[in-house]
């Protein structure tokens, strides 16, 4: 099993001793004596599969309707479409499935092809500085904050309590879709209830990690929120949240659904439950429901203020650290933790002690789920589809290939990275000026922060949020929330680089790749995210993600006396 043979690359084979002369004229009476690299062994066992195939149906009268399929079949096993390779080992013909082109992980050898040239490669103008062209831009604006003004809002049908599940962005998502659900039914929110998650492990309420004040002023003309169900209605239920009704709502509901089924009985009952939120409000929705998830996510919620203190200072150090290249800095979303390789079901290069540990860390978070009757692990089948989380070496050399310079500073957001003294070496080595929460805040600063996995993800969220250049690889909610909130604060454009994974995967299954070629390739998934990053919403799609039109206005262009154009800001 190789990889260069399947992608045209030259390799070099062992060949068997040649035929004997008196065999030269009947090869087919000994298989085993053709080179192996000549496919000769192959084609004449696939020669013998004929003929005894064809004897076999010609005995049938069934010949016109199954002679195109065996044509069809014998040329593809001819042609090797299945990708096996032949061996001759000892006079006995060995057939063997070979892995499909990108389901193997030979990232280290890519590597170790790749890194003299990254090391001699002078760069004269590093891509951090041109990394996004203007011309694909859109002249948007922010334009979430359409307030009723001053105007009384109408008398509440109720109170809504929601609980937010999930780990940083997945309760965000509740949080703001819960501001739009009760704009719709003219109901009063209760400050959501965080639930503690079994993955996440995070016992932070809404006030450690949101500012509550701030929450509820920014919505204080358009939805009612409060921070508790007053004194009557927790008498009506005993003191008991327990004890008011919960509405068991599907996922992705319609406004028709919440008004014909939620409604009534909100008027009825005075307050109702619905746990678990997630996902419980369809994407597509009237505008002024709309207008109230951009007004929540991009204006209502921030963070609380000891989060905030701390996330500043960690991005001023940032941009200190970047004078060289403007304060301009690359942000990386680094999907590498322990939970998240398990949960890929992928292999990497770590062996039988890398199998038992994933074993053991799907076992431990998931219990029971991957040893279902029927489900089959394919790990080769995940890497080629895109599925397989990029280690910190496949980042960095992306990055060095798209001509990031090693003058340009990384930060990395992440959890505790899987193997991280082996894996992170790589990037370290590509990007010496490589940061994390950990490096980058003192062990004083993070105290209140340590295990508190949504808190650690709020200081991420907003040293990536500012960064020049942000990096996604493996896709979940906090690369959502980050391109969307990025959009509504660049004009537009996410400033994202979202590689292709299946493409890169066939890429860094190439060991003998010419830095070239893999340059080249490099650049192009730049420039692709940079077109791709000022995409409009799709009927489908998340508003969180792509903010543009319903969160965001064009900006009017006025001609000067020259009669060239110029945006007009406010």
């Amino acid at each position: 099993m190789h990889g260069l043979s399947r992608l045209g690359s030259a390799r070099s084979t062992t060949s068997s001793p040649p035929s004997s002369p008196r065999f030269r004229h009947g090869r087919n009476k000994n298989i085993a004596g053709s080179r192996v690299g000549s496919g000769g062994g192959k084609q004449n066992l696939v020669e013998k599969l004929v003929v005894v195939l064809i004897s076999a149906v010609f005995k049938r009268k069934g010949v016109l309707l199954v002679a195109p399929l065996l044509y069809i079949s014998v040329m593809l096993l001819y042609m090797s479409s299945f990708g096996f390779d032949v061996v001759d080992l000892k006079s006995v013909v060995v057939v063997r499935k070979r892995a499909p082109p990108g389901s193997v992980y030979r990232s280290p050898q890519v590597f170790q092809k790749l890194w003299p040239f990254m090391q001699a490669e002078a760069i004269a103008n590093n891509t951090l500085m041109t990394a996004w062209h203007s011309k694909v831009h859109e002249p948007w604006k922010p334009c979430a904050d359409r307030s009723n003004s001053n105007a009384e809002l109408p008398k509440s049908n109720g109170f809504l309590i929601i609980e937010a599940n999930g780990g940083l962005n997945q309760q965000r998502l509740s949080i703001c879709d819960a501001v739009a659900v009760a704009g719709l039914l003219n109901a009063t929110l209760v400050i959501p209830i965080f639930h503690l998650n079994s993955v996440w492990r995070d016992s932070s309420n809404f006030g450690d990690i949101f500012d509550e004040d701030f929450f509820m002023h920014a919505l204080r003309s358009n939805v009612n929120v409060v921070k508790e169900l007053p004194e009557d209605i927790l008498q009506q239920f005993d003191h008991n949240i327990s004890s008011i009704v919960n509405l068991r709502v599907k996922a992705w509901s319609s406004p028709t659904h919440y008004l014909q089924k939620v409604l009534p009985k909100l008027k009825q009952l005075g307050a109702v439950r619905i746990a678990p939120f997630s996902n419980r409000l369809a994407q597509g929705v009237p505008s002024n429901i709309q207008g109230l998830r951009c007004l929540a996510n991009f204006e209502a919620l921030r963070f609380s203020e000891r989060i905030r203190m701390l996330a500043e200072k960690m991005v001023d150090r940032m941009v200190k650290n970047s004078s060289q290249s403007g304060g301009k800095y690359v942000s990386v979303h680094l999907r590498f933790e322990t939970d998240m390789v398990a949960f890929s079901c992928c292999e990497y290069d770590g062996g039988e002690e890398e199998k038992r540990e994933m074993d053991i860390a799907r076992e431990r978070s998931w219990r029971g789920k991957f040893r279902k009757r029927g489900r089959v692990i394919r790990p080769g089948a995940n890497r080629v589809d895109g599925k397989c989380p990029l280690t910190p070496l496949e980042v960095g050399m992306m990055l060095r290939g798209m001509g990031f310079d090693n003058t340009t500073s990384v930060y990395v957001a992440a959890g505790k990275i899987y193997k991280a003294e082996k894996y992170v070496a790589p990037l370290r080595q590509m990007f010496p000026r490589l940061e994390t929460k950990d490096t980058l805040a003192t062990p004083e600063e993070l105290a209140a922060f340590k295990g508190h996995s949504s808190r650690l993800a709020a200081l991420d969220y907003t040293v990536c949020l500012h960064s020049e250049v942000f990096v996604t690889t493996q896709g979940g909610n906090f690369p959502h929330f980050l391109m969307g909130h990025r959009r509504y604060l660049y004009g537009g454009h996410a400033k994202t680089i979202k590689p292709d994974k299946r493409k890169l995967a066939l890429l860094f299954d190439r060991p003998n790749i010419r830095w070239d070629d893999f340059k080249r390739q490099m650049e192009d998934i730049l420039s692709h995210s940079d077109v791709k990053g000022s995409e409009l919403r799709k009927p489908s799609a998340s508003l969180y993600t792509f903010p543009v039109p319903d969160c965001m206005c064009k900006q009017p262009e006025a001609s000067n006396e020259h009669g060239n154009t110029k945006k007009l800001t406010s």
